[in-house]
């Protein structure tokens, strides 16, 4: 028995590269961008697309399309924040009003709202 050539084996077709770059829209610039940069250049992997959005609003004063900050007001203070992520808005939330004794709400676009008593 010989070994076959390597004519006889079906080679598949080569594939196109995948391109899974993420990307960022804003209507209100009406720009989208990749974000090669914050993957190649600052190496941020999995936080490119928060970190985007916070150095977007930082430079517009405004997030990106679908971005939807959790919003942390103090209800006798005109102390707040905005954060993308729910576990640090509650921390911030946590640590005002242990600080300064006031009630803190937590709000987020997805219409849930909470509120944070002092300790």
């Amino acid at each position: 028995m010989t070994a076959p050539s390597d004519d006889e084996f079906e080679r598949p077709a080569p594939s196109a590269p995948v391109d899974d770059t993420p990307t960022v829209s804003c209507s209100r610039c009406g720009h989208t961008w990749d974000l090669s940069y914050e993957l190649d250049e600052l190496r941020l992997g999995n936080q490119s697309v928060e970190q985007f959005a916070l150095d977007h609003r930082r430079h517009t004063g405004h997030f990106p399309d679908d971005v939807s900050p959790w919003v942390v007001k103090c209800r006798q203070c005109p102390d707040g924040e905005q954060f993308l992520s729910e576990q640090s808005a509650r921390r911030w939330a946590r640590t005002h009003a242990r600080h300064t004794t006031h009630t803190v709400e937590l709000d987020h676009a997805d219409g849930g709202s909470q509120r944070v008593e002092p300790e």
